[in-house]
């Protein structure tokens, strides 16, 4: 099997890291071979780059030299997981906070969005959209059905379709978490209908 190059470099530095180790400590390849039950051939090839490094090799050497094993593979830092929330201000007014990064399939949102009058303006555009009302009162207008939305409630459409929203209630937003995608992703999203 082959390795990918980037996995590549990170075991070409095994062997350096492994000798730099050793001699930070100070301990021969007799000293370190009894510590760790490897022998001096395997651990002499390991520090010239002349033998694989596997984790039954790297679990001893780490515990010797009390490092974890992350430090003796040179293991890349995990990113920063937070997502920025930078607000994007909407057309025809409201707040956009994007909770995805960077470009993909499907991006998220969550909206504030204020009362944007009573005379719908509806709009088409590839794509689909999945909202759920976080808060307030949402006034969808989807070609020719003209409903509200309150905290909890749902809806999804292909954005072809004619469509306009608001909040409901003059002088409070309504808050909404959007879920957009390309044309024919869908949530899917499970749930009982009303009464049962």
């Amino acid at each position: 099997m082959d390795t990918p190059p980037n996995h590549q470099a990170v075991l070409d530095e095994v062997a350096p890291r492994l000798r730099r180790l050793r001699a930070k400590s100070g301990l021969t390849l007799a000293s370190l071979s009894e510590v760790t039950g490897i022998s001096r051939s395997t651990l002499s090839r390991l520090e010239s780059g002349g033998r694989r490094p596997s984790l039954e090799l790297l679990l001893p050497l780490a515990a010797a030299y009390r490092v974890p094993l992350d430090e003796l593979v040179g293991a890349p830092e995990v990113g920063d997981p937070r997502v920025r929330l930078t607000p994007r201000t909407l057309p025809g007014g409201g707040t956009a906070v994007p909770l995805t990064r960077g470009p993909g399939p499907l991006q998220a949102f969550k909206m504030l969005i204020p009362h944007r009058g009573t005379e719908p303006d509806p709009r088409t555009h590839e794509g689909y959209e999945w909202l759920y009302v976080l808060d307030g009162r949402l006034r969808l207008v989807l070609a020719d059905h003209d409903l509200v939305l309150g905290p909890g409630e749902a809806a999804e459409f292909d954005t072809r379709l004619p469509h306009w929203f608001t909040s409901a209630d003059e002088g409070r937003p309504v808050e909404i978490l959007s879920l957009f995608g390309r044309q024919g992703e869908r949530m899917h999203v499970r749930a009982k209908p009303r009464g049962q």
